[in-house]
């Protein structure tokens, strides 16, 4: 792969890495290496409408969590892949994955063919 533009996706993927644990952190807190929503802390009395809205609030939180959590996963894997060398091969049939796809997903792990 041309070095110019293992550059530049090694750029966008730590642009993303940063974006992703900003995002994160809005919410969530790191913990062992996973990030964990934080559950609402509900004062003993507090009115119960307040408890029900602060927990629903959570459940609304926690696939978001989740999604974000996956693909800052993901881009963390690609940068860990150029460090030895592995990056932009398919993980399925070890293809090369077409750069076009690399620089609209650069976190991509499979070729066109073997995404589906």
């Amino acid at each position: 792969m041309d070095k110019i533009i293992l550059t530049q996706l090694k750029s966008l993927l730590e642009k993303e890495k940063a974006e992703l644990e900003n995002n994160l952190e809005n919410f969530a807190k790191k913990n062992d290496g996973e990030w964990q929503a934080s559950y609402p802390n509900i004062a003993p009395g507090e009115n119960l409408e307040d408890q029900v809205n602060e927990v629903e609030e959570y459940e609304n939180i926690l696939p978001v969590e989740r999604a974000l959590e996956k693909k800052l996963k993901d881009v963390i894997l690609a940068l860990e892949k150029m460090e030895i060398g592995t990056y932009g091969k398919c993980e399925n049939c070890d293809k090369d994955i077409p750069i076009e796809r690399l620089l609209a997903f650069p976190e991509a792990r499979s070729c066109n063919n073997c995404k589906e």
